[in-house]
């Protein structure tokens, strides 16, 4: 490798729900560093395809990997493509995530289980396998999560509490693993400014932000990077809180 090659050259990663939003932010940063990326979705080819050519010409490279991580089957399959394709992995991020807005206090518990199985199932179900592919000893676990796992959201009460409990199997998942040279950290953001018209909402807070704006989702794509690199053996177990210092100010 020359010295002035990118980073990630040589590295893999598998992304889910990565062929838009937040997963093809971080998927495009991953690329840019030269990582081979496996594009995981779960139903629309249209949307892999515009991503496969977001991350054309990039130092990295791309594949896109059909499968419902959310299924154990369907996410044993992917798995095995990563396995067949690649020989091993060094790195995972888990970005898959469903919203089903309830109130706290007439909430659907069918939509709340939904919501902890599509949020903790690809992690709890992959992570032996992921273990065996990252056996080289430097590998890295990465899961997004949100303010609602510690802060309470209107409407947000499935997907908050299905957070939290993934913001906790990140800590034991760190201590377990951690012997075996992965580390396992999450990123939590609060609400993003994807770039559509500014609406009363988004102008307030970031108005409140210390920086004057909302995160976006390229902001959250570069923390993963730094969490995913080879320098960041040492951070184990840690939330990693991206909210351009929304949380600093008083309500």
């Amino acid at each position: 490798m020359r010295d002035d090659a990118p980073a990630g050259v040589g590295r893999t990663a598998l992304i889910t729900g990565a062929t838009r939003g937040v997963g093809l932010a971080i998927a495009h940063r991953l690329c840019a560093d030269g990582f081979h990326v496996l594009l995981n979705y779960a139903h629309s080819e249209a949307d892999a395809e515009r991503a496969l050519a977001q991350l054309r010409g990039l130092p990295g490279t791309a594949t896109a990997v059909r499968g419902d991580v959310t299924d154990p089957v369907a996410l044993s399959a992917v798995l095995d493509r990563a396995e067949e394709g690649l020989g091993r992995l060094d790195a995972f991020v888990h970005n898959v995530a469903s919203l089903r807005p309830m109130d706290a206090a007439a909430p659907s518990s069918e939509g709340v289980h939904a919501s902890l199985a599509t949020t903790l199932d690809p992690m709890l179900h992959s992570v032996e396998r992921l273990a065996g592919l990252m056996a080289h000893g430097d590998g890295r676990i990465v899961a997004v999560s949100s303010v609602g796992a510690r802060r309470v959201v209107p409407k947000y009460v499935g997907l908050g509490v299905a957070k939290a409990a993934l913001e906790s199997l990140v800590r034991y998942l760190a201590v377990e693993l951690a012997g075996r040279g992965i580390t396992v950290n999450a990123v939590s953001a609060a609400k993003l400014d994807k770039g559509g018209p500014a609406d009363p909402v988004t102008q307030a807070l970031a108005g409140r932000s210390p920086s004057g704006r909302l995160t976006t989702p390229q902001d959250l794509a570069d923390v993963v990077w730094l969490l995913c690199a080879r320098e960041a053996r040492c951070i184990q177990g840690q939330i990693v809180e991206v909210d351009s210092g929304l949380a600093l100010r008083a309500p």
